[in-house]
């Protein structure tokens, strides 16, 4: 626990360990940047041999992996060890093949953040949807993602 909030606790050293993160790194996945209030982080994913489809594009287990922490390692942080903070669901929509750099943009909204404060308050169990959208370096939408997560106050 002591780690998990020395981790928390430093968004360079969360950022850093992130992307040394077999999964990440094998699949040249990056945190490019993250802030240091936890309220906004940028995934991005650089189109090379070992990651690419038997097309040439971006494979698409890698841009969904791109989104699989994101919203769960911001919650942590700002909410930090009190609050259980889980994956429930996702799924993704590919609109068009990703051809070069990707990248998603996460958000997390002073307001959202209290919202879920307050479904959480009592001990109650509460599921935040949240859509992400991964763009090539154009603007072009290349994916849809949905996720949902499990909040909950221990």
């Amino acid at each position: 626990m002591r780690l998990m909030k020395l981790i928390f606790s430093c968004p360079r050293l969360l950022k850093k360990l992130f992307n040394c993160w077999p999964p990440f790194w094998g699949a040249g996945i990056r945190i490019e940047q993250l802030s240091s209030d936890y309220s906004y982080c940028r995934v991005g994913l650089v189109l090379r041999w070992w990651n690419k489809n038997a097309n040439g594009t971006q494979y698409g287990g890698s841009l969904f992996s791109m989104t699989d922490p994101a919203y769960s390692m911001l919650l942590m942080a700002l909410l930090g060890p009190d609050y259980q903070v889980w994956d429930r669901a996702a799924s993704i929509t590919f609109i068009k093949p990703g051809r070069g750099r990707v990248y998603a943009d996460i958000h997390l909204s002073r307001e959202r953040l209290d919202d879920i404060l307050n479904a959480t308050e009592g001990g109650d169990k509460y599921f935040p949807h949240f859509r992400i959208n991964i763009v090539d370096e154009q603007g072009n939408l290349v994916a849809e993602v949905e996720r949902t997560l499990y909040v909950r106050k221990k």
